[in-house]
């Protein structure tokens, strides 16, 4: 078996994937825009052969490499990056050279907000009320009928880049008239809640194999255009309700052989679950270690075995809570790192930077830790978090 691994440098866990790849036996052939000799250890050792690119955006260029792989190793049996970045350009390669996965005739509904909101509606799961092909008599119209504030977003994009909270008419009408005109925007009604989410494994036959979910109590809009921190933490078990929903917008999808992590608000208003996007990758910002440090166990080898085997061990099950707790470089926080790590140590299973690509989300520094209490957890979030006004 050959597969492509696109960016095998970033993020910095893709080497766990392609480690993983190597031991079930198959070629793991890198293409990335790193230097060679800057990959770490363990990724050289996990890669059959690597090939630099100056551009990860020069199409030509990686349509060359991949021809290349072809004639020395023979078909390619897949292409992947497990970067919602790269949908585009995976579903792109897998067309030209048919490989197995998602292709162009598909990739929109994976990629743009408003085509979800149709698949949300199949399945029969409520979906925020939206509107594309903004003209301010249209926008108008919708912010009488839903109420503000609203939220306005690009209509493909993620990490709440250039997604904004509008709380009047006022705001509605500058917006528009100032908006980037190359990017395709979303309005939204705003949704008082809490961000839950369903994340894990879909194998070839469609059936899910491996399911958690994580909880936001910080909306991560606010975190980006307000510079503060965010948390979340992962759950020991899936809500029924979450779970409902989720599988069935799995299958409506009919998504097979991925990752998945699809994003719900529930309401503090009515508690009702409401879906807000789809996203066929692995949940990032360490979500991922937190979905091994909740269940034991380790999901990037899961998702090669289930790639190269079509199977994953287990079951699983959820023994801890694990807490994500960021900070941000220009607050100026209560505690200090070493009170940290004396006060909750025996908690602690993850501490660092966090890649500037995604430090304006996410943060610049974060812990991760687990409890089998989760109050014990928030009380963790809340002390790392503790601001010095």
């Amino acid at each position: 078996m050959n597969l492509i691994f696109f960016s095998p440098n970033f993020p910095r866990y893709s080497t766990e994937f392609c480690f993983h790849l190597k031991k079930c036996g198959i070629n793991v052939l890198g293409i990335g825009d790193a230097e060679y000799h800057t990959l770490n250890d363990k990724l050289k050792q996990s890669l059959t052969e690597y090939k630099q690119v100056d551009d990860l955006n020069n199409y030509d260029d990686i349509l060359r490499w991949v021809g290349y792989y072809t004639y020395k190793y023979g078909k390619i049996d897949r292409f992947e990056s497990l970067n919602e970045h790269w949908l585009g350009l995976e579903a792109q390669i897998r067309t030209d050279f048919n490989i197995y996965g998602t292709k162009l005739d598909f990739i929109a509904n994976l990629k743009l907000k408003s085509k979800m909101e149709t698949f949300f509606k199949k399945s029969d799961v409520k979906t925020i009320q939206s509107l594309t092909n903004l003209k301010w008599s249209k926008a108008k119209k919708f912010a009488e009928k839903v109420g503000f504030p609203l939220v306005i977003k690009p209509d493909q994009g993620s990490g709440a880049s250039m997604t904004y909270k509008i709380n009047n008419v006022f705001e509605l009408e500058h917006f528009l008239i100032d908006k980037p005109s190359d990017v395709e925007f979303i309005l939204q009604e705003y949704i008082d809640g809490i961000i839950q989410t369903y994340d894990g494994l879909v194998n070839k036959d469609g059936k899910i194999v491996f399911a958690a979910s994580h909880e936001f109590p910080q909306s991560i809009m606010e975190a980006v255009n307000s510079g503060y921190h965010i948390s979340y933490y992962c759950l020991k078990e899936v809500s029924k309700e979450i779970e409902e929903a989720g599988s069935k917008i799995i299958h409506t999808y009919g998504i097979k052989e991925r990752f998945f992590h699809i994003e719900f608000f529930k309401s503090n208003v009515t508690g009702k679950i409401i879906a807000l996007e789809v996203n066929m990758r692995p949940p990032g910002t360490w979500m991922i270690d937190a979905i091994n440090y909740t269940h034991d166990m380790d999901i990037y080898k899961q998702w090669a075995h289930m790639v190269v085997y079509n199977r994953i061990e287990g079951p699983y099950i959820g023994k801890y809570y694990t807490g994500f707790a960021s900070r941000k470089n220009h607050i100026h926080y209560v505690h200090g790192h070493v009170e940290i790590m004396q006060y909750y140590w025996d908690k602690m299973v993850n501490y660092g930077k966090i890649e500037d690509a995604i430090s304006l989300s996410r943060g610049n520094y974060a812990y991760q830790f687990r409890s089998t209490s989760l109050e014990e957890v928030k009380e963790i979030i809340d002390f790392i978090q503790a601001v010095d006004n």
